[in-house]
């Protein structure tokens, strides 16, 4: 049995781009579970808000329910249910699953390939990183699941990715003339930028193409409170602030609070500038609440 074909062909509901990875969380947090206690089960009233922190903080927008992936993973033959009363998963309801005691784990025939080849854990863990998130986002999720990655487990998987385009970097940060669209960062060691990275407005793990017209050049803070939802790109390209977003600092009020309502800084004169589409499916599938008013002048 393929285990790493089966972990990048998770069903899961999609239509137009719409984000559901209720299922990948469920898994990488079963994956960090078993790498801290092959033997042990998740019993849904355990873990029931560890699992809707996950989806709160890596979901999309809209309100969820970490029963809904319980229920149903169980039918990708990598995750099993019993309860008080037998094998067997009761259904998708959050009072059911609480009431009869189910519990879940990773199948026998997975923990047993698990154990017999540690390294899968990780490859199947990279898969399902790569195929549902941004690369900014991969650290943060494995230390929120539990896992440990070896920098090895970082190699490519032809089979289930589509190839990147190395060229995206350098032409969005050339069309951003090298400053983060949000702040105006421009730092560089000699000749060579640093801190600055092409951020996909529309995520790649969702069809987004490696163009101009999907990238932005950010600063890595920016980059993550972009992909986090934090920030976003109103129709008239100026800039969105989740109103979800706390900060009392002064530096959090300079650099996050006080960005909204401003306009992205370029790109230059004739590059193309982020699509609707794009900016569209960020707005819906990433960013966060509803936008702060710009603040008075």
């Amino acid at each position: 049995m393929d285990w790493l074909e089966r972990t990048a062909k998770l069903r899961q509901w999609s239509r137009s781009g719409t984000r559901a990875p209720h299922k990948p969380l469920l898994f990488l947090y079963a994956l960090g579970r078993f790498q801290q206690d092959a033997d042990g089960e998740l019993r849904y009233s355990a873990v029931e808000d560890d699992l809707r922190r996950l989806l709160a903080e890596y979901g999309p927008p809209h309100r969820t329910t970490p029963a809904y992936p319980f229920h149903h993973l169980v039918s990708d033959g990598v995750w099993e249910v019993r309860t008080d009363r037998g094998p067997g998963s009761p259904g998708s309801g959050v009072r059911e699953l609480r009431e009869v005691g189910a519990a879940g784990r990773l199948t026998p025939e997975l923990r047993a390939a698990l154990r017999r080849e540690p390294s899968l854990l990780g490859r199947m863990a990279r898969v399902l990183l790569d195929l549902n998130f941004p690369p900014s986002l991969h650290g943060d999720l494995c230390e929120a699941v539990g896992l440990a990655l070896e920098p090895t487990e970082s190699e490519q998987f032809s089979a289930v990715r589509r190839r990147r385009d190395p060229r995206m970097r350098e032409q969005v940060l050339t069309a951003y003339e090298y400053q983060c669209a949000f702040c105006g960062y421009d730092g560089r060691i000699g000749a060579v930028p640093v801190g600055l990275e092409a951020a996909h407005v529309r995520w790649w793990a969702f069809e987004g193409p490696d163009d101009v017209d999907n990238g932005l050049c950010l600063c890595s803070l920016h980059h993550k409170l972009f992909d986090r939802g934090v920030l976003g790109i109103g129709d008239s390209h100026r800039i969105l602030v989740s109103q979800r977003f706390v900060g009392h600092s002064p530096a959090a009020r300079q650099h996050v609070i006080a960005l909204a309502g401003r306009p992205l800084i370029g790109p230059r004169p004739g590059a193309r500038p982020v699509a609707a589409v794009h900016r569209s499916w960020h707005t819906s599938q990433v960013f966060h609440g509803s936008p702060r008013p710009a603040p008075a002048a």
